[in-house]
């Protein structure tokens, strides 16, 4: 049986309903979005607001601002989910919007949560009404707008974004949902002993909404002026569940940290990214197609082996299944985080790929034309070509193999780390050769 006070009998909301503020006075976080300075702030206490889209992680507080937004702008608040509505919610909310601005009965907004989840021609929807002022228009997402939005509807809207609410945002909204008889649960005379307070603001996460519904829980649970102890949220919550989001900005900021982890040469941190994927219930293959991309990218000729371990860490996975296999991907992340560091194949293919697109497409020269046929011959293909392994140390010495326009390119440039030092003398020792020979063709 819950322990509410029966008060709350009529009001079924979970208490991070009732407790959504419903000014900026108790509006936790976004200090940097508003400050009493600063621009948006200014527009919301004048009622002068425009279109926005709030871009924020769960609990940030994008549904409680569009709501304080709308009562400063004393405007009819209509919200869809996108999670749920189609083109008949749009037309029908925007029906209602024009009606309301026919009569006379002032502005409305118009909120759209998970705005991210509708297609291009239901986001195209909104455009023409948004021009003519007939909504204010406010869209919510936990994805990166740039990807999950249309650039049309950019353009018509100021992108604001939230940041997960810090330990002391999260301390003020604990505290007045304690403390509020009326909505929150200051009948219950809960307290929170200091170790059990860490422990929640853990647990929260940066998550307003998460930290209420644990209050929430804890009350039903609990006798009234019961001291919350840690034990109790233990029992509660045993395990934090770390945030993850499957193909969202979170799985990518995390492969990221992981990616740049690695090429900094940090194996610790390479190794804790690795571990948040996995906690989150990522793809371990997903970590080993990229250690693949590093070695190529990151590391190439300074060890080449690299290449090789991180080939034989996903054949491990494949073959012996997670439990080994995850920890022979993070065998080959170690290694890659300490090998030495080089990208000059990857600088030198990027340069190489330009120039073939951005080049005029040059005849291969005769020198190195296949022959396979008398025709060929006579024309010439093959003639002058020297066969390198006839040549002494199977090099031949000032042959070009660019076209003549392009033989003073030089593309890659070997760096000095790794087995990359052996690879830059040898390229210099083979560069002296063609400046001595009679042969040399132009080639640095």
């Amino acid at each position: 049986m819950s322990n509410l006070p029966l008060d709350f009998s009529d009001d079924v909301r979970p208490l991070a309903a009732r407790m959504r503020p419903s000014s900026l006075e108790h509006y936790a976080g976004q200090q940097q979005l508003l400050a009493k300075d600063g621009a948006l702030y200014r527009a919301i206490q004048s009622g002068q607001v425009y279109s926005l889209i709030l871009w924020g992680p769960p609990g940030s507080g994008k549904t409680t601002l569009a709501d304080i937004i709308a009562r400063h702008a004393n405007a009819s608040l209509l919200t869809l989910s996108a999670v749920t509505s189609g083109v008949k919610d749009i037309r029908e909310a925007i029906s209602q919007a024009q009606q309301r601005q026919q009569q006379g009965a002032g502005r409305t907004l118009l909120f759209v949560d998970e705005v991210h989840r509708f297609n291009k021609s239901q986001q195209d929807a909104f455009l023409p009404y948004i021009e003519d002022g007939t909504i204010i228009f406010i869209g919510a997402t936990t994805e990166n707008p740039a990807f999950a939005l249309n650039n049309a509807l950019l353009s018509r809207a100021r992108v604001c974004v939230l940041s997960p609410l810090s330990a002391d945002d999260l301390r003020q909204v604990m505290q007045r949902a304690l403390t509020d008889d009326e909505l929150g649960l200051g009948k219950c005379q809960l307290q929170v002993e200091a170790g059990a307070e860490a422990l929640l603001l853990q647990l929260a996460d940066g998550d307003a909404r998460r930290l209420l519904n644990l209050l929430e829980q804890l009350s039903q649970l609990l006798p009234a002026q019961s001291l919350i102890t840690a034990e109790h949220i233990r029992q509660l919550a045993p395990k934090q569940l770390p945030g993850f989001d499957k193909d969202g900005d979170l799985f990518y900021d995390l492969i990221s940290a992981f990616h740049k982890s690695v090429r900094g040469s940090d194996p610790d941190a390479a190794l804790y990214w690795f571990a948040r994927i996995l906690a989150g219930g990522g793809d371990p293959l997903y970590v080993a197609r990229r250690l693949l991309a590093i070695a190529s990218e990151d590391i190439g000729n300074a060890d080449p082996r690299a290449l090789t371990l991180a080939l034989n860490a996903w054949d491990t996975f494949e073959r012996v299944g997670p439990a080994e296999g995850e920890r022979a991907i993070a065998q080959a992340t170690v290694y890659l985080a300490l090998a030495p560091k080089s990208n000059a194949v990857y600088v030198a293919f990027k340069q190489a790929k330009k120039l073939a697109e951005q080049a005029p497409a040059y005849p291969v020269p005769l020198h190195l034309r296949n022959a396979p046929t008398a025709l060929n011959t006579s024309l010439g293909h093959g003639a002058g070509y020297r066969y390198a392994h006839d040549e002494q140390g199977s090099y031949a010495a000032g042959e070009c193999y660019l076209p003549p326009e392009l033989a003073a390119e030089t593309l890659y440039q070997p760096q000095q780390r790794g087995l990359e030092v052996k690879l830059a003398e040898k390229l210099a020792y083979l560069r002296q050769l063609d400046a001595a020979s009679p042969q040399q063709r132009l080639k640095k």
